[in-house]
């Protein structure tokens, strides 16, 4: 059975872009740039993301293309069947790990657009008590966790080029489409200006060990970094296309995601002279009391919710793919079985994260919540060292022979012919030296 792949690179371009574009542009970095002094904190996020995080990507591409296998296979048979192969089952893990809890925001986002629709923000309830006695409930986030799971679950069982492919066509130009609409109607705000200061006046004084590993967390989060989505999609790709421009074009939208969605949300958080440092509820308590006050903010709310759907199924159904590659492809796995035993798994540790709001709030691991204990180990510990080790495994183990064929398309791509030296470097001495800083820094 011949294996399923992207059918053009638009569609390989958009899906990859999908994979990167999730909630960690809209729910994650707002907070974030938030709660670590705005444009300073952007700086560090850039500086990291084409530095640091776009030479990972090319890593993990590289791997995949290369190899035409899933993340497991990759490892093991570019390595020789070493010990190394156990960094590709790793791969897989990773983002079953991350999907598990991130369904339950996924989850969130449809009960916040179901809100949006029936324009529950017009009433007179405290956004935050609305928030807050929806995720502590019992049944009703178990809901909506499973349906974001059925849907993520449903689209990966067609397939690369059919399900995943053609999902990623039509949703992400009309991702990209709905968050610069409302970031345009959110600049027309009063004293939406000084939401742009915030986002772009940087203050340094701001940046310590801690705010550098929340913003290379944030690229690595953002990027779909050291969890092997990037490697399974970079496997479906087709060997005439150019690695370089893939990943530049991807790290590129994804910037371009984040800032968007930021001058999105910040001028109407400041307009309404509300905090911008309210963390992960900024986008389901700060937000939906914006809505309620803005002109039209009924219809602006349904479309923030839609475009906030959109972006987490972007993602998850990335992460679910990594798996269900390994599945099929090792374990002999009919691609349906395989996503409806992943969908147990990611439901039932997800259903854990889901009631750790409310009638497993009393429990915690290593003094977190279920749920911030998954959140913290993926964004913090998992993903830093799957990049880590896959930039290692690339500068280290790799033949560069092999990369650099891979890289320049057999030394037919003169651009990049020309830059590999500078990528080589950064890839072989740069990016393991700044990864491990700033993740013992973090710690720290």
């Amino acid at each position: 059975m011949a294996r399923d792949s992207f059918g053009s690179r638009f569609g390989a371009l958009v899906a990859m872009a999908g994979s990167a574009v999730g909630l960690g542009n809209l729910w994650r970095f707002p907070y974030l740039v938030g709660e670590n002094g705005g444009a300073a904190f952007i700086i560090v996020y850039i500086a990291f993301s084409f530095l640091i995080c776009l030479p990972i990507f090319v890593s993990e591409f590289v791997i995949g293309r290369r190899s035409q296998k899933n993340a497991f296979a990759a490892f093991r048979d570019l390595s020789g069947g070493s010990a190394w192969k156990w960094v590709g089952l790793f791969t897989v893990i990773v983002p079953l790990v991350v999907l598990s809890y991130y369904s339950v925001i996924g989850g969130w986002s449809i009960e916040y657009l179901l809100k949006s629709v029936t324009f529950s923000f017009t009433g007179g309830e405290s956004q935050a008590t609305m928030f807050s006695g929806f995720v502590s409930s019992t049944w009703m986030p178990l809901i909506m966790h499973t349906v974001f799971m059925l849907v993520t679950t449903l689209i990966v069982v067609i397939g690369i080029k059919d399900g995943i492919e053609k999902f990623s066509k039509v949703m992400m130009p009309l991702l990209f489409v709905m968050v610069i609409a409302i970031a345009v109607y959110s600049l027309t705000l009063p004293g939406a200006g000084r939401g742009l200061e915030y986002l772009f006046n940087p203050d340094f004084s701001k940046i310590d060990g801690h705010a550098c590993a929340a913003a290379l967390g944030q690229a690595f989060f953002s990027l779909s970094l050291g969890f092997g989505t990037i490697l399974t999609y970079g496997s479906y790709v087709d060997k005439k296309e150019n690695i370089f421009f893939q990943s530049s074009a991807t790290a590129v939208s994804d910037l371009m995601f984040a800032l968007i969605a930021g001058m999105a949300i910040m001028p109407a958080v400041f307009a309404f002279g509300l905090d911008p440092q309210s963390g992960p509820g900024l986008v389901f308590e700060t937000l939906p009391f914006v809505f309620s006050q803005m002109p039209a903010g009924g219809v602006i709310a349904i479309v923030f919710f839609v475009a906030l759907l959109v972006a987490a199924l972007t993602s998850s159904i990335s992460m679910l793919e990594v798996a269900v590659a390994y599945l099929v492809e090792e374990k002999r796995f009919t691609r349906v079985s395989a996503c409806g035993v992943l969908f147990v798994l990611c439901w039932a540790v997800g259903a854990l994260c889901s009631l750790s709001f409310g009638p497993l709030a009393g429990f915690s691991i290593a003094g977190r919540s279920i749920f911030d204990f998954f959140d913290n180990l993926s964004s913090n510990v998992l993903m830093t060292l799957g990049s880590l080790l896959t930039v290692l495994f690339v500068g280290w183990r790799l033949k560069k022979t092999d990369i650099y064929d891979e890289f320049t398309n057999g030394g037919t791509l003169s651009t990049n012919v020309k830059i590999f030296g500078v990528l080589w470097f950064l890839i072989r001495y740069v990016c393991p030296v700044a990864i491990t800083t700033v993740f013992i820094s973090g710690l720290l």
